[in-house]
C-alpha cells in the first residue's frame, strides 16, 4: 500500500492528486497502524481548533498558539474522549481502544494514561477520516470543542 514518490513522478500533479485523494474502505482504514491513524487524526484536529479559534475572532497568534493547548493537550484530549466514550459505535470504540493499546513512546511531560487515550482519541479522528465519514469526524470534533469549553469554564 505504500506509494513512493520517485523524481520520474514527484512533479506529476495528476499522481500527486491522485495519492492525497485516496479513499479508503473501513476495513482498509481499520487495518491501517494506528498511530498512522493519529497522526492524520491530529493534523486534523489541531487544523480544525486552528479554524475555530480564528472563527472566534481571535487574530493574535501568540494568543491562539497558547489556546489552542488547551485543546490538544494530551490531558484535554483524554478528558474529551473519556466524555465521548458512551456515544461511540462499537465499531468507533474499537479504533479509540486499538489506538490506545498501541506502543508508543509518551512524551516526558505527558501523563501515560492521558498521552493513551489521546492517541486513541486521534485514531479515531483518523480513521473517520480515511474511510469517509468526515461528517461523523466534524461532529465529534463539535463536541470536543465544547467539552473543553466547558471544562475552561468551570
Amino acid at each position: 500500500m505504500e506509494k513512493s514518490l520517485t523524481p520520474e513522478n514527484s512533479d506529476n500533479l495528476k499522481t500527486i492528486k491522485a495519492t492525497i485523494d485516496t479513499h479508503y474502505t473501513r476495513e482498509q482504514a481499520a487495518a491501517m497502524n494506528p498511530l498512522a491513524l493519529a497522526y492524520i487524526g491530529d493534523g486534523i484536529f489541531s487544523d480544525l481548533i486552528r479554524k475555530y479559534l480564528l472563527g472566534c475572532g481571535h487574530q493574535n497568534v501568540n494568543f491562539m498558539t497558547k489556546t489552542s493547548i488547551s485543546y490538544v493537550r494530551a490531558s484535554a484530549q483524554a478528558q474529551i474522549i473519556r466524555t465521548l466514550l458512551p456515544e461511540l459505535s462499537d465499531t468507533e470504540e474499537r479504533m479509540v481502544k486499538r489506538g490506545r493499546n498501541t506502543a508508543s513512546q509518551v512524551p516526558k511531560n505527558a501523563n501515560p494514561s492521558d498521552y493513551r487515550y489521546a492517541t486513541g482519541f486521534e485514531t479515531l479522528l483518523g480513521y473517520l477520516f480515511l474511510c469517509g465519514e468526515v461528517e461523523r469526524m466534524e461532529n465529534l470534533i463539535y463536541q470536543s470543542i465544547d467539552v473543553i469549553n466547558n471544562l475552561n469554564k468551570a
